[in-house]
């Protein structure tokens, strides 16, 4: 699959969480329009990123958006209908296939504020080479060293074997972290996805993949930051 083409980073950023309020643009640490602009920060630092489409409906987020002037910066006003709690991801797929319809497009949130500038940039060149070696696509994972089990016993280990292998022996397990999701456009069209069928998995450590979804989360990544554990 080719490589060729403009690398555009979708930002899809709706009103109205209902877990953390204001979760997007709330103050984070010394940032007072909170995450909306860590992320637009790094994305419009990162060289490798031809365009950034911020896909909001929320009024405090575009007019932030909107101030900052940036060229590369496209803020598009979205419809109610797409921006509520209810809207399925898939439905997502479909507005950023109609807002990017050509070249490559990275998706990504704001809720992943420790992956920086320069991690996007060895994210896009890792998808860039990938796609030479028989990948479609690239998303980002937290690899599991863990003792997974379902109800019919363990998923990454034989207990025939050995009963309590150690950690760092265990079969990895990748969870999708949803910090980058990378394709083409024609997976989006061909396929409605925003992965193709064989994916390249690349995988951040923890503090990288840090995901803010609960209260909880935005309180621990703040206190990251300030501490001076975390980038931005």
């Amino acid at each position: 699959m080719e490589a060729q083409g403009p690398v555009t980073a979708f930002l899809p950023c709706r009103k109205g969480s209902e877990r953390v309020p204001r979760k997007n643009i709330r103050p984070f640490g010394p940032f007072q329009e909170g995450l909306v602009q860590i992320k637009l920060g790094q994305l419009l630092d990162c060289p490798r990123i031809d365009q950034v489409v911020l896909s909001t409906n929320d009024e405090e987020i575009l007019d932030y958006a909107r101030r900052l002037g940036a060229a590369q910066l496209v803020v598009h006003h979205r419809a109610e209908h797409l921006s509520s709690s209810a809207t399925s991801t898939d439905a997502l797929v479909g507005h950023a296939h109609d807002l990017i319809p050509e070249g490559h497009i990275l998706w990504t949130h704001v809720t992943s504020p420790f992956v920086t500038a320069e991690i996007y940039a060895n994210i896009i060149a890792t998808y860039q080479q990938a796609l030479t070696q028989g990948h479609d696509s690239l998303m980002t994972t937290t690899l599991l060293h863990a003792f997974l089990w379902n109800e019919k016993g363990p998923l990454n280990y034989d207990r025939k074997v050995e009963k309590w292998p150690r950690t760092q022996t265990l079969t990895p397990v990748h969870e999708i972290n949803s910090a980058v999701f990378l394709a083409p456009t024609e997976i989006y069209s061909r396929l409605d996805d925003r992965i193709g069928e064989n994916p390249y998995l690349f995988p951040l450590d923890k503090l990288t993949a840090q995901d803010i979804d609960w209260e909880s989360d935005f309180v621990v990544a703040e206190q990251l930051l300030l501490r001076g554990l975390a980038p931005t």
